[in-house]
Parts: structure tokens; C-alpha cells; sequence
């Protein structure tokens, strides 16, 4: 099976890459968007889960599994943002190895400018965001995932790049 676990902060360009591997080569790969599941506001995460990290932990786990108990017809790409332990531990658990681990990634001034210019959410244009993708980056060091820089890459670079892992 060929799976690629596409991951990165709001603004990285992850779901952009994802729709466009979709348009082109839909009838080759199953497109997931972790955010399809539906994102509860912060207060409902705490109240069933104990936290937000909590939650995203719980969602990762449940996507990974999702995708493992899926007959496997086509190549399968999963979008979304989670801390990239979480997709580790969870392909570990669902007896999932062969699958490639995505960080979308893009400096502070790309992601700000994409986040409040292109997308028009303020509220996701923070130093929290900036943080959050600050810590991603430290992860994708620490476990040597592939690093998609796509400040300065043409989308058609970002997803022949994914591409190239569903294995063309």
C-alpha cells in the first residue's frame, strides 16, 4: 500500500497540496482531510478528552486506524494537522510501516501572509500558530521526516514531490 501522511501547521500549504493531488490524479489515490471529521471548539476537546493535544492524539489514532482497516484499491494520501509522534504512534498500533511522513512546512512571514491575506483568518495568524509550527519542525528533525518547504515552490513542485511517494 502506498500512504503518505501529509501534516503541518495552518498555512504550511498542506491542504492545498492535497485538493491538488486530488484533481490531478483522482482516480488514482483516496484523498483524506483529517479536518472532515469536524473540529470542536476548544472547551468541547477539554470537556471529552482533557485537553486539545488530548483530542488530536485521540482523532490521529482514529484516522490511522480508519485508514488501516480500508480494503486498499488505490494509493492513499491523509492531510492534516497533528503532531507527528501521534501519527508514529498510531501507525505502530494500527500495524501500519510502510507509509512516508510529510511535514508541509513555510517560514513565519509565508504562513502569516497566507493565513491573513490568502485565507482571511486572523484568529490562526498567532504567535501560537507560529509556535506550533516552530515545534513541528523540531519533531520532523528528531524522527528525519521529509521536510516540504513550500514558501517558494510552485504547488506543481509540492505535489509531484507527494506524488513521488504514493509511488508514480
Amino acid at each position: 500500500m502506498a500512504f503518505v501522511i501529509l501534516t503541518g501547521a495552518s498555512g504550511s500549504g498542506k491542504t492545498t497540496i492535497a485538493k491538488a493531488v486530488s484533481a490531478r490524479y483522482g482516480e488514482q489515490v483516496e484523498v483524506y482531510h483529517f479536518d472532515s471529521i469536524g473540529v470542536p471548539p476548544p472547551e468541547e476537546m477539554i470537556a471529552k478528552y482533557g485537553s486539545g493535544e488530548a483530542w488530536q492524539r485521540a482523532m490521529t489514532c482514529e484516522w490511522i486506524a480508519r485508514v488501516a482497516d480500508t480494503p486498499r484499491r488505490r494509493r492513499v494520501l491523509l492531510e492534516g494537522q497533528t503532531r507527528l509522534s501521534f501519527v508514529i504512534e498510531a501507525t505502530a498500533a494500527a500495524g501500519i510501516s510502510d507509509y512516508v511522513l510529510i511535514l508541509a512546512d513555510c517560514d513565519d512571514a509565508t504562513r502569516s501572509k497566507r493565513l491573513l491575506l490568502d485565507r482571511r483568518q486572523r484568529d490562526l495568524a498567532t504567535p501560537t500558530m507560529m509556535n506550533w509550527a516552530n515545534y513541528l519542525r523540531g519533531e520532523a528533525r528528531q524522527v528525519r521526516c521529509t521536510v516540504l518547504n513550500t514558501a517558494h515552490l510552485p504547488l506543481e513542485h509540492c505535489v509531484q514531490l507527494v506524488w513521488s511517494h504514493l509511488g508514480e
